[in-house]
Order: C-alpha cells, then structure tokens, then sequence
C-alpha cells in the first residue's frame, strides 16, 4: 500500500506544477496591477516604481523562478491589496469552502442513497420513474439560474432566507440547496443502477431465502457492493466542490476560496491567486488519494499487489511455514452470501449422490 500511495504521489506532482505554472502565466495576461493600484493622475514615474516593488518589471521566467523559490520556503507573496499573506488570507477562505462542500455532500449523499435505494426496489414502476425524472432535472439546471431565482422567491419575494452571509443557519440553506441539487441529481441515478444490478445478483435472492428482511438485504447486501460506484462519482462531485463553487460563494457573497479567487482576479492580485490555486490543487489531491483508498477498501479487487494483508513466509505459503495445503486452490473459504459462495452450494446440491462401492472380494493367491 505504501509503494502504492508512493506511485500516486509521484503521478500527481506533474498535473499540479503544470496548474500552478499556467496559472501563473495567465494572471500576468489580465493586465498590468498598476492600473488599478495607482490613481489616474498617476505619473509615468509612479507606475515604473510601481512595478519596480513588485517585481513584475523582470522577465517572466525570472518572477516564476522566484515564485516557485518562495514556495520552497513557504512564502507565497503578499497581497497587493491589503499587504498581508497570500497564505494567511487563503487559509482563512478554504474552511469556509470545506464546510460548504461538506455539509452539502453529506446531505446529497444520504437524500441520494434514500431516494436511489427505494426507486430500484420496483424498477420501471411508479417510484422508479418518478425518481428518474426528478434526479435527471435536478442534474440539468444549472446553478447560477437555482441561485437566482431561490434569492428572487425566498429572500426577496417571500423574505424567508437572506441573500447573503454566514451568520445562522437560514443563511445556509439557499447555498447548499443550490449546491446539493446537481450532485442529488447524478448520484440518485448511479446509486439506482447499481442497487438494480445488485438485487438481481443470486447471493440476494440466497438471503431472501433464508429469510432476511428488506431492510436487511437492501442495507446490508445489496447497498454495501453497490457503494463502490457511487463512492467513484462522489469524489468526482466533491472535488468539483472543494475546487470552489464560484458561481455560488459570489452570488451569495460566501467568504470562500471560490469567492477569493474571483477577486484576486478582478483586482489582479497575483500572489493571492496563485496561493488560492495551489491550495486547491493540494486539497484536491489528498482527497483523490482518500477516494482511491476507500474504494479499495470496498472493492478488494482494486488493490494493489501485496496489500491483502495476509503474511508470507519464505516458502512461498501463507501462514503455513512453505508447506502444501493439499490443494492447489485459495485455502480461504468463500463468505457466506457472496456469488462464489452461492455458486459453490448450488454446484453441490446438482451433484448426484455418490454410493460407497461394494467391498470386492480377496482374491486367493
């Protein structure tokens, strides 16, 4: 697991100096800083020693060496705004967006599994169409026109929630409403699919057979094998989130890093964006990192070679000091419920009975 992990952070870093790099380029495109930090009766004069003091007169290649050298110490620059640390101000952003993004999956996910869950149990029935339809609309709206509108009906016409803020918890209510309706939509679809191809696999209707519940068979069977799929468009739509909602935090004025980034850009303040970005780019790759590890866990087929945790001797066994077993087969037996399990017994019971043989008589030498 840990050559594994190793691997995945080698193949990161390349994506996430090639964002930083670009980003870094593209900033400087928007326009020289001093037309916005200078008055417009400012002399020629002002504006060279503008520039001067921050560095932006060298060439290109030479403001990015010193970038990525500050970012070796840990020195990311310092807002031409306000002056304080491109750091400092996006660490005090990205909480805000975190517990945004959090709250906002937690409540897609559980709406989805409910809703999913229930309309596979009658596939093409009333429930399942029902379900369709609305998780097919709540995945096609598009979020700026959810926000708009929900000011317009609940803040503005009603006076229910506020516009804006993040004080008590009506002001959280429109934004995540709005967030949670598209990740609602996709996941109550994969989740629907996945728990349809599971309750049609034989270990389902063993446990029917036995007598388990509905509860139990769809929770502790059938939910549990088709989680692996859903865990995979969940990371997608949480990194989607974690990356900012800056649609979202600027129209609800949300003091997020989606929000910061749309003003450092608006104000050409270079050293914030660049802080904001790769901020977001390491966030995004420890949680693709936790992704890939629990759906590992799910799926233990997905695992690397060697992470199965069980020892190896030198003989080549495991456990068992090199010493053959009797058989060539995996000594470990199926689970109970699982389709090898199921498949095993059925084998089993379609085999003929055996008789013992008739004892032959000694032959008289």
């Amino acid at each position: 697991m840990l050559t594994y992990l190793r691997k995945r952070i080698i193949s990161s870093a390349l994506p996430l100096v090639v964002v930083v790099v670009g980003v870094f380029a593209l900033a400087r495109m928007t326009g020289n800083p001093a037309a916005l930090y200078l008055p417009l009766n400012a002399t020629e004069q002002m504006r060279e020693d503008f520039v001067t003091r921050n560095g932006l007169d060298q060439p290109l290649w030479v403001q990015m060496g010193e970038y990525f050298g500050g970012v070796l110490r840990l020195d990311f620059g310092t807002s031409l705004r306000t002056g304080e640390s491109a750091a400092e101000m996006a660490l005090r952003a990205f909480p805000a967006t975190l517990q945004l993004a959090a709250t906002t999956m937690v409540i897609a996910i559980a709406l989805a599994v409910i809703v999913g869950s229930w309309a596979a149990l009658r596939p093409n029935g009333v429930v399942d169409r029902i379900a369709s339809f609305i998780s097919m609309a709540a995945a096609s709206i598009p979020d700026f026109w959810l926000a708009i509108v929900g000011i317009w009906i609940f803040a503005i016409t009603l006076g229910w929630l506020p516009t804006s803020g993040v004080v008590g918890a009506e002001a959280w209510v429109l934004p995540i409403a709005t967030l949670a309706l598209r990740p609602f939509g996709a996941l109550v679809q994969v989740i629907r699919g996945a728990m349809v191809s599971a309750l049609s696999e034989p270990y389902i209707k063993l446990a029917r057979s036995k007598g388990a519940s509905q509860t139990r068979v769809v929770t502790r069977h059938a939910l549990r094998n088709a989680a692996a799929p859903a865990l995979t468009v969940a990371g997608d739509l949480a990194v989607g989130l974690v990356n900012g909602a800056v649609v979202v935090e600027t129209i609800f004025g949300w003091p997020g890093i989606g929000k910061l980034m749309i003003d450092s850009i608006l104000q050409r303040d270079f050293a914030v964006l660049q802080a904001c970005v790769l901020l977001t780019a390491i966030a995004i790759f420890i949680l693709n990192i936790l992704i890939d590890l629990a759906y590992a866990l799910l799926d233990p087929r997905v695992r690397p070679a060697g992470a199965s945790g069980r020892p190896k001797t030198a003989g080549g066994g495991s456990g068992t000091g090199g010493r053959a077993t009797g058989t060539d087969q995996d000594p470990t037996p199926a689970l109970a419920g699982t389709p090898a399990a199921v498949v095993s017994r059925e084998a089993e019971q379609a085999a003929p009975p055996t008789t013992p043989s008739a004892p032959q008589p000694a032959t008289r030498a």
